[in-house]
């Protein structure tokens, strides 16, 4: 019975703590999933806010949050940023990490790329090239600039790939016309512990992407999954090394099939979505070297996303077109469960749909949120108008909802209970 209780409270700990924080940009599992329940359905640019803070500079970035700190990038008088803020939107501290490299499409910056933390500190990635560690305090622990050690970017667009964390390392994927890698680096000391070539001969454009790479842990081994330039690659955490590819993405090498939505993990498959919102391509983890025959599950023609990556769930993929069709398909075939487009509107959809409380939540460019039920079909529960340019994908923690704008920080929901935790 001892035994039971110890177990009972630490599966509480848990689950309060996966509640609690959004340590990287697709979520606490990495899947577009949030955990806990309750979160807001219905809000506007006036109700429903417990809070927002402006910002020094319009970022497209989404934020990182641990316990009762927020973590946001930005620009700011042209400088790279990372600020900090607490439950209650005040401002903690900011700081500067380098000249920003500012943006070359209308809904970039020079901070695209999420910030990523461990709970005692914070990574991010600037378009100039700069990796940095920051601790909880706003301290610089280490900082170095990855286009001055490897060479500029020769991406036609902005850098969007973020950073993630492995047990030891911080690691960060660079896919672009020309040498391409992927590289690790000691959490700790930003020490270069791997760098691992990817470059394949892609057609014009299709070799450059902007995907964030998943990190997978299968017992104690942990993989890294990688999609861009027609490929699906894996390497070892601890190595870099390829440990699988699937190829054939592109069978008929189009150009311009840069790949910008990432991939995402569950059941043992790897979701790829690719040819600029045109498939979607199932592949089972594991086997070594080239896998493109033997570990393909299912290939499925859209609507898959260019843009928006997908969330998985029980089962069900969960997709947002760039022009707002909402759609299911099952994980194990592949198979079109529903899909409807939520409403015709001349914008864009850019952020990622999240899956939370038993809602999924897609975001329209102009700030209007769409609600739909997670079930057997099509139901808009409810929509949300912030009135403000927005392209970061929403983070979802404590009952309440995080947006980025492309002005302020908003916090949807009742006011934090932080003072008493």
């Amino acid at each position: 019975m001892r035994i039971l209780c110890v177990m009972v409270v630490l599966g509480i700990s848990v689950g309060d703590a996966k509640a609690d924080n959004w340590p990287g940009w697709r979520g606490p599992a990495s899947n577009g999933v949030a955990a806990g329940a309750n979160y807001p359905i219905r809000w506007s640019n006036t109700q429903n806010v417990a809070w927002k803070a402006a910002l020094p500079g319009r970022g497209s970035s989404t934020t990182a949050v641990w316990g009762d700190r927020i973590f946001v990038t930005s620009p700011g008088a042209g400088k790279n940023m990372l600020l900090c803020f607490d439950r209650d939107g005040k401002k903690i501290w900011q700081v500067t990490l380098g000249n920003e490299r500012g943006g070359k499409n209308r809904k970039a910056s020079g901070s695209n790329p999420s910030p990523t933390t461990d709970g005692q500190h914070v990574y991010v990635y600037y378009k100039s090239g700069e990796l940095v560690c920051v601790d909880f305090a706003g301290k610089i622990v280490w900082q170095k600039n990855l286009q001055k050690m490897y060479g500029k970017d020769t991406l036609w667009w902005d850098l969007g790939s973020s950073p993630v964390l492995t047990r030891n390392l911080v690691v960060v994927v660079c896919m672009q016309e020309g040498p391409s890698y992927v590289a690790g680096f000691d959490k700790r000391t930003g020490r270069t512990v791997w760098k691992q070539d990817r470059t394949f001969d892609a057609p014009r454009e299709t070799d450059q992407s902007y995907t964030t790479p998943v990190v997978v842990t299968e017992g104690d081994r942990e993989t890294i999954v990688v999609l861009g330039a027609d490929h699906v690659t894996a390497h070892a955490a601890d190595t870099g090394e390829e440990l699988w590819r699937v190829g054939g993405l592109n069978p008929d090498r189009r150009e311009y099939f840069r790949s910008i939505a990432s991939p995402i993990v569950a059941d043992g498959l790897v979701i790829a979505p690719y040819a600029r919102g045109g498939s979607l391509t199932a592949i089972r983890l594991g086997g070594s070297g080239d896998v493109t025959k033997s570990h393909v599950v299912w290939v499925k023609p859209g609507p898959a996303s260019d843009v928006p990556s997908p969330a998985v769930i029980g089962g069900r993929i969960y997709v947002c077109t760039d022009r707002g069709e909402v759609a299911c398909a099952d994980l194990k075939t592949g198979k079109k469960l529903w899909g409807q487009r939520v409403e015709r509107n001349r914008n864009g959809f850019s952020a990622s749909p999240i899956v939370a409380g038993g809602n999924i939540y897609a975001i329209r460019e102009d700030g209007k949120t769409f609600v739909l039920e997670q079930g057997d079909a099509f139901k808009l529960v409810a929509t949300n108008e912030l009135n403000e340019f927005t392209v970061a994908t929403p983070v979802f923690t404590r009952g309440q909802i995080l947006i980025r704008t492309g002005e302020h920080l908003y916090c949807i929901g009742k006011p934090s209970q932080s003072a008493g935790r």
